[in-house]
């Protein structure tokens, strides 16, 4: 079977599937006919063969508990072996269904009430709420932006407040969202020699490993074999083939102390075998899915292309921090010299666009926007086009 879905021009209706992006707007706040470009799926349609996969599922008719046997492994030890050059053992696998998930149980299995728990702000919002609904304090190493727009992390701050709070456990966004960085191994290395230093453990979220475009991912718990002592890391293929809806994660913790607390908090929430879709389409897009993968990646680091030269040349007061990672683009517009409440209302009010707004990511986003570029041409065109109007008439 060839591959059929590498149409990534074409527009696909979502409204009215219960689609979280485009059928919740009045429900959260937003007018009617807002652009969403902001929650982290994308607007294309996912691999054939993970739709295959699930003809096959659905045309069998039964839904009971489903398990995976050695070829989910396999495929899996496949994919991270190519494209990263990671030896997984299968001993050190736990599923879980959302990296999120995985981030709440790691809060709950290694830290206390009352303990601190370090971020690196600004950064994925859902970091800080796992900390916070599960009454931890966070602890905000926070990135450094330099003259070019680039961040840096400040590891004299890390290892400051790390003695100062006591903290247990770092939340590592591995390429980071939503700055865009694809953390060097030398970075990773100052990172992981202070954490192990101080017995600090690192949840390493990596579930945009498979959006690079400048440099190497690097696999943090690879680095050095010490690292397997404190380190979880998290993956998906959630975000690369687009089924986040199916809910399904793959856990590595090569610890086995580490993984026992861990599968402990897992069977307190209450919860055993993952959804069976999201376990078959998993198999399928690590299996069948690099001929999309490829296309999908080509496409994206277009209209990243694009989306630069645009603003560049048509909305120069706008700036974009460049994404060496990820699909998610981080516009600065302090330029502008607008309050928080004046720059929602340029963009929800007056370009009709549905952004994640940089204050949610921490004090460090405010007078930024996040906009998700992975979608056909024509509406990020129609989003920037709206975008420049709006800001010339401000």
């Amino acid at each position: 079977m060839a591959e059929k879905n590498l149409d990534f021009d074409t527009v696909t209706d979502r409204k009215n599937t219960n689609c979280l992006k485009y059928d919740f707007a009045l429900q959260r706040g937003m007018p009617k006919e807002v652009l969403p470009l902001w929650v982290a799926d994308m607007d294309f349609k996912t691999s054939s063969y993970i739709q295959e996969a699930l003809h096959k599922q659905a045309e069998h008719g039964i839904f009971g508990y489903s398990e995976v046997k050695e070829e989910y492994f396999a495929v899996l030890q496949a994919w991270m072996e190519k494209h990263y050059e990671w030896k997984v053992d299968e001993k050190w696998l736990v599923k879980t269904p959302g990296v999120v998930f995985a981030l709440a149980m790691a809060v709950k299995a290694f830290t206390n009430e009352g303990d601190g728990v370090i971020i690196q702000q600004p950064v994925y919002y859902p970091f800080s709420e796992v900390i916070e609904d599960n009454g931890r304090r966070i602890i905000n190493n926070q990135l450094v932006q330099d003259e070019n727009g680039r961040y840096w992390m400040d590891f004299r701050d890390l290892e400051e407040k790390i003695v100062l709070e006591k903290a247990k456990l770092l939340f590592l966004c591995n390429p980071h969202n939503p700055v865009g960085r694809v953390w060097t191994r030398e970075e990773l290395v100052k990172l992981g020699d202070i954490c192990q230093k101080y017995h600090v453990l690192v949840v390493s979220d990596e579930i945009h490993a498979d959006f690079v475009y400048k440099g190497k991912h690097q696999v943090f718990v690879d680095i050095k074999k010490e690292y397997r002592d404190f380190t979880i890391t998290c993956t998906a293929p959630s975000k690369t083939f687009n089924i986040a809806g199916l809910q399904v994660s793959n856990v590595f913790i090569a610890n086995p102390e580490l993984k026992r607390k861990f599968r402990k908090q897992i069977g307190a929430a209450g919860y055993s075998q993952l959804n069976g879709a999201g376990l078959a389409a998993c198999q399928a897009a690590y299996e069948h899915g690099e001929e999309w993968y490829q296309e999908m990646l080509a496409y994206i680091k277009e209209n990243i292309a694009y989306t630069k030269a645009f603003l560049e040349t048509r909305i120069p007061n706008v700036k974009m921090t460049e994404p060496e990672g990820t699909y998610l683009v981080w516009l600065d517009f302090r330029k502008l010299q607008l309050a928080d409440c004046e720059l929602e209302n340029l963009i929800i009010q007056k370009a009709g666009l549905w952004l994640d707004s940089g204050s949610i990511f921490g004090d460090a986003g405010r007078g930024f926007q996040r906009i998700n570029v992975a979608c056909p041409r024509k509406t990020l065109e129609l989003a920037l086009t709206r975008l420049e109007k709006a800001v010339n008439e401000q």
